[in-house]
């Protein structure tokens, strides 16, 4: 653990996120915010129509390291994956 009770892993999704960026003409939005804590996330993928697959997701997340960190991990996950399988992860 790190000196704020954050892993190691988090730390390095949170200052090293990899799919920060916004897309051109995503095929898909999407943003949530928590209003406790004030963290708000955006979403965006580009979807390969003929294969039903995330081909490019980025997201912009304002909040805490734990909020960037999962927003991250969230679009590694789902890149490459079919929606239906992006949706049951």
């Amino acid at each position: 653990m790190t000196q704020q009770g954050y892993t190691k892993e988090l730390m390095k999704h949170f200052q090293k996120p990899k799919f920060v960026k916004k897309l051109k003409n995503p095929d898909g939005v999407g943003e949530v915010g928590n209003m406790k804590c004030g963290d708000i996330m955006h979403l965006e993928i580009k979807v390969d129509e003929k294969r039903n697959e995330i081909k490019d997701i980025g997201f912009q997340t304002f909040g805490c390291p734990a909020a960037v960190a999962s927003s991250d991990v969230v679009c590694e996950i789902a890149k490459g994956r079919t929606l239906n399988k992006a949706m049951k992860k």
